[in-house]
């Protein structure tokens, strides 16, 4: 071991490609964790633009890259502003926040 590193440092040296999944995987983790619709969207926009570049890689075997790029287009819908995102929307237009039916407050 070399002693001029640290057993618990939280750095490591991997290959671009590696790299850039790890962040993903790492970003769509945070996406599942907030509950912040802006956050959200933002991280959102962040892991289809990872998406789409790792899907493009040539060191990468071409049916993880369609995998990927599957992976894009999924995330692709999910990173398009919704009226949640817009000031002055209904916050319950995300999927996640979606009701079956009217709040009570809201039934006259």
């Amino acid at each position: 071991m070399n002693p001029d590193t640290n057993p618990h440092d939280e750095e490591f040296v991997m290959p671009c490609a590696e790299a850039m999944l790890a962040g993903t995987l790492a970003l769509m983790t945070g996406h599942a964790q907030s509950a912040c619709a802006r956050q959200r969207m933002l991280m959102a926009k962040k892991i289809c633009s990872n998406l789409y570049f790792i899907g493009q890689n040539p060191d990468l075997t071409a049916n993880f890259r369609t995998v990927v790029q599957r992976m894009h287009q999924h995330w692709e819908a999910l990173a398009e502003p919704t009226a949640a995102t817009v000031p002055g929307q209904d916050k319950h237009l995300l999927p996640e926040t979606r009701l079956w039916h009217a709040l009570a407050s809201q039934v006259h």
